[in-house]
């Protein structure tokens, strides 16, 4: 097997039939400047040692250096090694509340936008942790099994919006039991689900599930996005807000974070709330609050690793390029005594 490092240098071959071509019409105009001149015979006799293969000699030199030189940018990972990767870390299950309250702009730029950004840049931050994505809203939907994939992660997180459940609610309790399902290894301890939210939530189901995953060895984060103060829910169309969410009596509806329901939750799971307006205060709290975790070993995986050989190309092309510039256009006397070329029945 091989690997291409930079291909884009393969463009540079290019240079060889041109290099060719102007060989072959610096030739071409030396042969009709001499004819104006001398006969071939009389050239023979003033210059006696000039050899008539070393110039194309030399030019193949040239073009095996050229050759190496583009090979070596180009970097090709030759030779294969299979190594054994042992990974330690956590699974953590992020549930992303993707309800209608979560288009409230009382955070900027609004709050499902921030919850995104919050799980953006909690994946920055893990190495060898492994990873799931549920959305949830009346009802939850896995999006992404665990895996430690990040780019992957990230692509999924980038998808989601209020618009990918028809039934609307803030059903936790939904999100916690499509999470305990995520977690296949019963003796798992480092089991860590991190719910972003604005916390407006049916209490009692939601208190239950959380016992259920506490008693699993589930820990529940939960992160509050909103104010307290609350919201609108804007309506909009083209980005522009045509007006707002009301309730049945024509009431414009201000949604507000519920922050006692979320503490409640992780409390149940020896766990923690935090307020997740603020990104970086955020990263620091998930940070500290994963190193307390125990981390596990997961199964041993074998890849292969390519080896540069970039250098035996370099060497090779600059070993080429010492041979020409050490190579006459004269005669070599030894190999002429040889007569490897036919050269003396030439004359």
């Amino acid at each position: 097997m091989y690997q291409i490092d930079s291909p884009i240098y393969f463009y540079f071959f290019s240079v060889i039939p041109l290099i060719i071509l102007g060989y072959l019409f610096l030739i071409r105009w030396k042969i009709n400047a001499q004819k104006k001149f001398s006969s071939d015979k009389i050239l023979d006799l003033l210059s006696p040692k000039k050899s008539s293969f070393k110039p194309l000699f030399k030019l193949i030199i040239f073009l095996f250096a050229i050759a190496f030189l583009i090979i070596g940018l180009v970097n090709p990972k030759i030779g294969t090694e299979l190594e054994t990767v042992k990974r330690e870390g956590i699974d953590i299950v992020f549930a992303i509340d993707v309800s209608k309250s979560m288009l409230a702009e009382d955070i900027a730029p609004n709050r499902i936008e921030k919850a995104k950004r919050l799980v953006f840049a909690i994946l920055e931050e893990l190495v060898s942790d492994r990873v799931g994505i549920i959305a949830y809203a009346a009802q939850a939907i896995p999006q992404l099994p665990i895996t430690t994939d990040y780019a992957s992660a990230k692509m999924f997180l980038k998808s989601l919006n209020t618009d990918m459940l028809s039934s609307q609610g803030t059903a936790i309790d939904a999100a916690i039991n499509l999470g305990k399902s995520f977690f296949d290894d019963q003796d798992q301890t480092n089991r860590v689900l991190i719910i972003i939210s604005d916390g407006e939530d049916h209490e009692e189901l939601s208190m239950q599930s959380a016992k259920k995953a506490d008693e699993l060895g589930i820990k529940i984060f939960t992160l509050g996005v909103g104010t307290e103060q609350g919201a609108p829910i804007p309506i909009k169309e083209n980005g522009v807000v045509q007006t707002y969410k009301k309730d049945k009596k024509g009431d414009v509806i201000i949604t507000k974070r519920n922050p006692v329901i979320l503490k409640e939750i992780s409390s149940l799971t020896n766990a923690r709330y935090f307020d997740g307006n603020n990104t970086q205060k955020v990263i620091d709290f998930i940070r500290d609050e994963l190193k307390e975790i125990d981390k596990k070993e997961f199964e041993a995986k074998k890849f292969i690793s390519f080896k540069d050989q970039f250098q035996f190309f370099l060497i090779l092309g600059l070993a080429f390029i010492i041979i020409d510039i050490f190579v006459f256009e004269t005669k070599t006397f030894w190999i002429q005594k040889l007569n490897l070329f036919n050269e003396k029945d030439k004359e």
